[in-house]
């Protein structure tokens, strides 16, 4: 039977187990550099017994990223301080993931612990934001955004796949591309964030397509023996914007594109604003499961899940193929070894150097 720690193959990838680090910003780099910190805290997380480490978010141009501080892609000199530690991921035994995003119109803004608001070129920032429309994401303190033009969107489009190209030369195994939790993609994809009346908005087939050219123009660059993931937000919790019935769709076109997962995740469009989210133990878990259901592509569940228990419940019952945790990580670098041992896994390896801790 398939469990939390039973393997699982995509394409020419094997995870040791079904748990996987959850993309988490750090917003500790310079310049988009990795550093030190990113080094041990990725590392420690394979060294714990994940089966993929997602590194945070990493901006596909100077412009995306959401802080000044996020980590980037966007230059080859990029690629150093990541592939060390995509290496020592692998010789933990993990694999290493990278998630490629376009913060869009929630761009330059301070960092999480000094208050999170729009930051300005004196503070380090940028501007204009940019977005499929000339819409702010906070209407009292967020610049208007300048919609993208169709040169705009052939440079986003090309940033990903050059991001892509990047990544598979740092000694990423899997790439995501982040079109989820308010950001450019999904910004394109949610009618409240487009108002386009060109090939990019209006209908659902045009607020698709610029997901749809990215994801496409990854896949045809990207090894086949690499899967290849979108992250989304399966609903924005409130009327009249993009839904699980959407996101359904959504999932069969990526799958004809030979698109390898689905990681359903949510909101993140209306800043709070209008959204009602029922947060609580495992609040995102049917989206990945319907999706699942109704479509075959595999999926990922994020959010809200922490304890050994719900984790394996949603792998043996058909929910998601892995489980993502991120805050339960950040508490405990050795969350996969200690629920090893919770449930009594008995073929689960330690790292030898921490095994007497176990016995």
């Amino acid at each position: 039977m398939t469990h939390l720690f039973s393997s699982f193959q995509q394409r020419g990838i094997a995870f040791r187990n079904r748990i996987g680090v959850s993309p988490m910003c750090q917003y500790s780099s310079t310049d988009g550099f990795a550093n030190d910190w990113h080094f041990t805290h990725l590392v420690s997380r394979a060294i714990g017994g994940a089966g993929l480490v997602f590194i945070e978010a990493a901006a596909i141009e100077a412009e995306g990223r959401i802080s000044p501080k996020d980590l980037g892609i966007w230059s080859d000199q990029h690629i150093e301080t990541l592939a060390k530690i995509t290496q020592q991921i692998h010789q933990a035994g993990a694999i290493a993931g990278i998630q490629l995003a376009h913060a869009g119109r929630k761009a330059s803004c301070a960092v999480p612990w000094e208050g999170g608001k729009p930051v300005d070129e004196t503070q380090g920032g940028w501007r204009p934001v940019f977005a499929p429309s000339a819409i702010a994401f906070n209407h009292v303190n967020s610049p208007e955004p300048q919609a993208l033009d169709l040169a705009g969107i052939e440079r986003v489009k090309a940033g990903f796949i050059n991001g892509a190209k990047r990544s598979i030369e740092a000694g990423f195994q899997v790439i995501e591309i982040h079109a989820a939790h308010g950001y450019l993609l999904h910004e394109f994809l949610s009618p409240l964030s487009n108002h386009r009346d060109d090939a990019y908005g209006g209908s659902f087939e045009n607020r698709i397509r610029l997901l749809m050219e990215v994801a496409s123009g990854i896949r045809d660059i990207v090894p086949d023996r690499f899967p290849i993931w979108v992250r989304i937000s399966a609903s924005d919790w409130t009327e009249n914007s993009w839904d699980i019935e959407q996101s359904v769709e959504l999932a069969h076109k990526l799958k004809s594109l030979n698109i390898d997962a689905i990681d359903a995740s949510s909101g993140g469009i209306l800043n709070g604003l209008g959204a009602n989210i029922p947060v609580g133990a495992g609040y995102q878990t049917a989206f990945s499961d319907r999706i699942r259901r109704e479509t075959g592509i595999n999926t990922a569940a994020v959010g809200s899940i922490t304890s050994p228990e719900q984790a394996d419940h949603i792998v043996r019952t058909g929910q998601a193929d892995m489980v993502l945790i991120g805050r339960e990580f950040l508490r405990d670098p050795y969350w996969a070894a200690r629920a090893a041992n919770h449930l009594k896994v008995k073929d689960f390896s330690y790292p030898v150097q921490y095994q007497r801790a176990w016995l």
